[in-house]
């Protein structure tokens, strides 16, 4: 199982819509994925270490310097598959390159 942190300002709206198509994408690229969605300001060094990969909105300074590959996911909310699809093989190459599949 693949975890990714999604995050949004708010970790309701955007963060969750992130979150949904994650999993549906790379479900159809063949990789079990379970992604979580929260607000950028809950996040601390102790909640990144349960994930694989963390998809923040857009690039965020959190005070300290993720653990883990980051891939700025905010194209997705475009919904438009070729502004999204970079995002996509972004995370797919890092599942590849940690051997998490």
């Amino acid at each position: 199982m693949i975890k990714i942190l999604a995050a949004c300002g708010a970790g309701v709206n955007s963060s969750h819509q992130i979150k949904d198509a994650l999993e549906k994408e790379m479900g159809n690229r063949g990789y079990e994925v379970k992604a979580d969605a929260v607000m950028v300001k809950d996040i601390n060094e102790d909640m990144l270490k349960n994930y694989d990969i963390f998809t923040p909105i857009a690039k965020t300074d959190l005070g300290f310097e993720p653990s883990i590959p980051v891939v700025d996911a905010g194209p997705i909310l475009y919904r438009m598959p070729a502004m999204a699809k970079p995002v996509y093989d972004a995370v797919e190459k890092i599942i590849k390159e940690k051997g998490l599949s």
